[in-house]
């Protein structure tokens, strides 16, 4: 995320924070995308796709790209390495963190495709 991450908790508990903000996010991501997608005839899988591609963006770059960078770039020097852990809120739990943004946008985008199937269905 690209905010101040600095009142997170650290670990699995700022993991669900993240995960539930990015499930919030995501709830209101699909039921924009799914007004748009009646409006033009869209089907379910075009909505969720683009509900969980902008909320992918809009929650996980920031982490993703770090968890990215660790693993991948070349730190030549130990000072450029303290630079980077240290503009990173709990470095320790960045993969924690990603994993539970990544489940939080599916259960996110979940929650109203099945209400909003289920009240569908009622209508019938």
């Amino acid at each position: 995320m690209n905010y101040d991450q600095g009142w997170m908790a650290f670990g699995w508990l700022g993991g669900l924070e993240a995960g539930g903000i990015s499930a919030v996010a995501a709830v209101v991501l699909y039921l924009v995308f799914h007004a748009i997608g009646q409006h033009w005839g869209w089907s379910d899988a075009r909505k969720i796709g683009w509900s969980y591609l902008v909320a992918l963006i809009a929650t996980t770059r920031m982490d993703a790209w770090n968890l990215f960078y660790f693993n991948f770039a070349q730190l030549q020097s130990l000072q450029l390495l303290k630079a980077k852990l240290a503009a990173v809120h709990d470095p320790d739990g960045l993969g924690i963190r990603v994993l539970c943004e990544l489940i939080g946008i599916a259960v996110g985008i979940f929650l109203p495709w099945a209400a909003l199937r289920l009240f569908r269905a009622d209508d019938k």
